[in-house]
């Protein structure tokens, strides 16, 4: 009797040893070849994969920038417009005389071109060189009124027969990233916020009413203000200076900011243009020479943050209503 037929007469058993031999035939590796076409395909769709995420990623982070600055701008808009509105703002429903500027008070609008400010000095005293961009300052002040309504930069109230103050200057912080400063005084001394971060630079221009019909006849900024007060009032007194300042025929504003993302964009991005002109390329090459800071070419940015993505807003504000206390 073959050995082989009686061991197959126990059938499971030669059943798995037949499995057992088909399997170890069928198993067989795969050649060098197959393995390294297997590895590129996989490194192809992995780097597929990674240069879709990062794609996404990014698209993401500049959508998010953009939305920032346009956060940024609008709402330093909104708040130097709302202090600037208030600066004409007489209150007619006192059963006493109205709070007016009268000739011996300061202008409620003045401002300095190319200059920064201390955070802890009086109003724009102490005025400080080393402007952010050549950014100028604007100090705006204006009268309480009782229902609360009369708000500071700070956003706290200004009561009744009292009259308030805004300035608005750029500075930076202590990473040197540029802000707007909303500067106010308080109950025993003068302090500073920051208000919108990210703004890089900020220019005025100033409406003059020379004909006292209350529409704007000039544009200027501070400087070509203060040139004229200086050649028609020279070194009067305070007061004196405050009767037939100019500073007080001021009707309207012009202001314009620049702001600019938190990441920085790949080279040759939108966010990387050769030059920002606040007030328009006409304006810039006309006056860009005496105006410091209406024009900012690409190379006078910082090195560090040159490819952010940055936006102009601009708004022109007039004045509700005729400001007194101008001869």
């Amino acid at each position: 009797m073959n050995p082989d037929s009686a061991l197959c007469t126990l059938r499971p058993l030669c059943l798995r040893a037949s499995s057992k031999y088909r399997l170890a035939v069928s198993q067989r590796g795969v050649t060098l070849i197959e393995l390294m076409i297997s590895l590129a395909l996989g490194l192809l769709i992995v780097l597929a994969s990674t240069s879709l995420f990062l794609s996404t990623k990014n698209a993401y982070t500049a959508a998010d920038d953009a939305t920032h600055v346009d956060d940024t701008g609008r709402f330093a808009l909104e708040i130097v417009s709302r202090s600037v509105r208030q600066a004409a703002y007489v209150n007619w429903d006192r059963n006493d005389a109205p709070a007016v500027v009268m000739p011996g008070m300061s202008p409620s609008i003045e401002g300095l071109d190319a200059h920064s400010l201390k955070a802890s000095t009086g109003g724009m005293t102490s005025p400080q060189a080393q402007a952010v961009n050549g950014s100028d300052v604007l100090s705006v002040q204006f009268f309480g009124a009782a229902d609360g309504t009369m708000l500071n930069c700070a956003g706290f109230p200004i009561a009744q027969g009292q009259r308030g103050a805004s300035v608005f200057y750029v500075g930076t912080d202590a990473t040197g990233e540029p802000q707007l400063y909303c500067k106010y005084p308080g109950e025993t001394s003068w302090g500073a916020d920051a208000v919108a971060r990210g703004v890089e630079a900020f220019q005025i221009l100033y409406g003059l009413d020379t004909d006292n019909d209350g529409m704007p006849d000039r544009l200027l900024n501070a400087s070509a203000i203060k040139t004229l007060d200086d050649a028609s009032i020279g070194t009067a007194e305070s007061s004196a200076r405050n009767a037939k300042t100019h500073w007080k025929k001021v009707v309207a504003l012009n202001i314009a900011f620049l702001v600019r993302g938190s990441a920085n964009a790949g080279t040759g991005d939108v966010a990387a243009a050769d030059a920002y002109d606040l007030f328009g390329k006409e304006y810039s090459e006309q006056h860009g020479a005496d105006d410091q800071g209406v024009r900012l070419r690409k190379e006078d940015l910082p090195a560090s943050a040159r490819n952010r993505y940055r936006k102009v807003f601009s708004t022109t504000i007039q004045l509700r209503n005729t400001v007194d206390g101008a001869d």
